[in-house]
């Protein structure tokens, strides 16, 4: 059995420990993303429309991560309606910020490694800079939504005559909470992919103006500050939602 393999057997393992059902339901989604993820690579390599995969694709990855991580419909309703609205969002920054950035393609420390390689594929680059941003994303706005809205949605049951306005107040107090260790999160994460660049950089003696014009290092901050404006922009949006539901359903009860 392969490395990969006992790793995923160990996660199973744990996951039905930790969580149980839940953990086994969570393992599930993971499989179904993955699926999801070579489904995309499938369709855009028979030359799909990119943007329109790339929507359609997240809209699964959201859905999966989102309804299959709470039984509650009114937070994963409310969590997923956020995350769709977040994702049309930085859709549209993306898409200027990209063409703007040109960190499409390979860069010239990647030479060694094409050496030999065709590299007329046929394949635009922007289009998979665009794939890869989008993507990487998708799990931190999951993530965020899923936490104010849970949240919210226990304070609403603990005090259900809990004002509009004070409900949307302690939605941001929750978001703030939670920002810190989602930003460290993404940070961190983006930090030990590239730790490897880094030390690389570092041995050549890279100057300052040349490590911030590298496209490897800005295509990975990129995705950083994409994946973190997404978190920020979750949680008013999430608490908005779940306040004008609130309000919505204590107009209908008076009446």
């Amino acid at each position: 059995m392969s490395t990969f393999l006992w790793l995923l057997l160990i996660l199973f393992v744990l996951l039905l420990a930790v969580a149980g059902k839940q953990g086994m339901r969570a393992f599930f989604g993971l499989a179904i993303n993955l699926a999801a993820i070579f489904l995309l690579i499938i369709l855009i390599n028979w030359e799909f429309n990119v943007y329109l995969v790339t929507i359609l694709i997240s809209f699964v990855i959201l859905a999966v991560s989102i309804y299959l991580s709470a039984d509650n419909p009114k937070v994963t309703n409310h969590a997923f309606a956020s995350s769709l609205i977040v994702l049309a969002i930085i859709t549209l920054l993306i898409i200027p910020i990209n063409g703007i950035a040109n960190v499409q393609g390979f860069s010239t420390e990647s030479s060694e490694e094409l050496e030999g390689l065709l590299l007329a594929v046929g394949l635009n680059f922007s289009n998979i800079a665009f794939i890869v941003t989008v993507i990487a994303s998708l799990g931190a706005i999951a993530e965020a939504s899923m936490a104010i809205s849970a949240d919210l949605n226990e304070l609403i049951k603990s005090t259900p005559e809990i004002s509009t306005a004070s409900l949307y107040k302690q939605g941001i107090i929750i978001g703030s909470q939670i920002i810190g260790t989602a930003l460290n999160t993404l940070f961190f994460g983006v930090l030990g992919e590239n730790l490897s660049l880094a030390i690389f950089y570092i041995r050549l003696h890279y100057s300052f103006a040349q490590l911030i014009n590298g496209k490897l290092v800005v295509a990975a901050i990129l995705d950083l500050v994409i994946a973190m404006i997404g978190v920020l922009l979750t949680i008013p949006v999430t608490t908005l939602i779940v306040s004008r539901s609130h309000a919505t359903e204590h107009k209908i009860k008076d009446n």
